[in-house]
């Protein structure tokens, strides 16, 4: 049964005993090796040691710790590996590893830690072991300005350890005092952190459950998150100063989980800065440095009101969600990168009022049908549209008036399998084709070729179509010059675009293209 996490708290409970089980064995080559389950509350975990393992143990521990000489069982060599012999080794060890663990209850020996896997598995072997590495190579580290990737369960065992109240150093190895971990994760930049799907090595401990708190780093400028559980990382709000570039994957069934963790506490909150209307419980401060985030492979299901909390947001990745409308990006200014590839949008319409200032929109991968609500997004330079479900050559018309855009996708659409579908599509954008680079291929001279025939066609028969029904003309054209020309009211005055100076997208190879 996988590992239920400590509950953060004040309260703790007396920590358990940790117990050492020979539960078998197994004969691998010549000799005899036996699985040991070691047992820390809920946590457990196997290790595999030969007898010779056990006996370089103990030759340690009797000249470091002055133990008992005659504590292991003997060695014997004939009938070594018969079934009896191991069987009652096998009780023989058990007790041996029990009265060493009753002999050190506090904080166990290095030698027995390490033979144990309390480094791996154990939360003062963890701090210990992590403690040591930084005491080591920390100022190495954090000189040459690399990412430092940490395991969940780690930061869990720092948590715990802070939250223990104990000395720094139980151990009196000044190696691995806590205070090394502190200093180093105060001047941190860069951090990753990385869980794994199911039980962690030979434990079973669920690392995507453990609670964590990141508040201990100072200096974050990015942080990466993946399979985590969100709604357990606390702290996470202390880098808003400092963080530029955040990525949460595999981690979050909302946006606010990770933007406002405690708007959970308030019925009403508004970002600071913003003008206060109505009854307001809360102002949250917002993520001021925030110019690029990743949320994409998450179960994130709406683009929901936190956005408000991340108004420098250049660069947005929500890919791999299950995104019904877009929806609030109205409130982000700078945004000129946006990915909702892979969601399950189905209509469009209106969007041109929540992205303004678009340069790269991926919407490959959705539900979409139709493409009028693209048609006033005049910044857009990259656009992907591959595997939805446009039918129509005509939907292309909505994005070819478009004055910047340079790349277009389309694969995997029903249209991308009608007859001559690339020079049909080029068609649509008229005098600008040659400028346009459609499915990652550059346009060809005789497609180019190919478009001015389809033009001409296209043009004879509008003619055509014209003198066909010379009487409607002239009555259309009768009613035209009768009629006052007034704009309808519902209709906004036609405003030239205008080609805003943008700041460059941050992770710009996450483009269709290049220029």
């Amino acid at each position: 049964m996988a590992a239920a996490a400590r509950s953060f708290g004040p309260e703790r409970e007396a920590e358990p005993a940790k117990e050492a089980r020979v539960v078998g064995s197994e004969l691998v080559d010549t000799y005899t090796v036996y699985i040991i389950q070691v047992t820390d509350g809920s946590h457990e975990w196997t290790v595999k040691h030969r007898y010779s393992d056990f006996h370089d143990l103990h030759e340690k521990l009797v000249a470091e710790r002055k133990i008992d000489k005659s504590l292991l069982p003997p060695k014997k060599i004939i009938g070594k590996n018969s079934r009896s012999l191991v069987e009652k080794r096998e009780k023989d060890l058990e007790v041996y590893l029990q009265a060493l663990l009753a002999t050190f209850p506090a904080v166990a020996p290095r030698v027995l830690a390490h033979f144990l896997h309390f480094h791996f598995y154990e939360i003062n072997g963890i701090t210990a072991a992590l403690a040591e590495e930084l005491f080591e190579k920390g100022e190495q580290l954090l000189g040459a300005g690399e990412v430092f990737a940490i395991r969940p369960l780690q930061l869990y065992a720092v948590t715990e350890q802070l939250q223990q109240g104990k000395p720094t150093c139980a151990s009196g190895d000044a190696k691995t005092d806590l205070g090394h971990i502190l200093d180093f994760t105060c001047r941190l930049k860069y951090l990753k952190v990385s869980g794994t799907e199911g039980p962690f090595g030979t434990s079973n401990i669920q690392e995507q459950l453990l609670p964590f708190d990141l508040s201990i780093f100072k200096s974050l400028h990015q942080v990466e998150i993946s399979h985590c559980d969100a709604q357990r990382i606390r702290g996470l709000v202390a880098s808003k100063p400092t963080l530029a570039t955040m990525s949460v994957r595999f981690s979050a069934t909302s946006m606010k989980e990770v933007l406002v963790p405690e708007a959970s506490e308030f019925d009403e909150w508004e970002p600071a800065g913003a003008a206060l209307e109505g009854t307001v419980t809360a102002v949250i401060p917002t993520w001021q440095a925030l110019t690029a985030l990743d949320l994409s492979h998450n179960s994130i299901s709406e683009i929901d009101e936190s956005v408000k909390l991340i108004p420098k947001i250049e660069f947005l990745d929500l890919s791999h969600n299950g995104v019904l409308v877009v929806d609030n990006l109205q409130h982000l200014y700078n945004l000129v990168h946006l990915d909702l590839s892979y969601n399950k949008l189905s209509f469009l319409e209106g969007v041109h009022t929540k992205l303004g200032n678009i340069k790269t929109l991926n919407l490959a991968g959705n539900l979409l049908g139709s493409l009028s609500g693209l048609h006033k997004l005049y910044s857009l330079v990259n656009l992907d549209l591959s595997d939805n479900r446009i039918e129509q050559m005509e939907e292309v018309r909505s994005i070819g008036s478009l004055p910047c855009l340079e790349h277009v996708a389309l694969l995997n659409n029903p249209l991308s399998i009608i007859p001559d579908y690339r020079t049909k599509v080029l068609a649509q954008f008229g005098e600008r084709a040659s400028e346009v680079c459609l499915d990652n291929t550059v346009t060809t001279e005789k497609e180019l070729d190919t478009v001015e025939v389809l033009k001409a066609i296209q043009k004879a028969k509008e003619v055509k179509s014209k003198l066909s029904n010379p009487e409607k003309k002239v009555s259309e054209d009768s009613r035209l010059s009768a009629a006052p020309c007034v704009r309808p009211s519902s209709s906004p005055p036609t405003v030239a675009p205008t080609s805003a100076s943008l700041p460059q997208p941050i992770l710009s190879n996450q483009g269709l293209g290049s220029d």
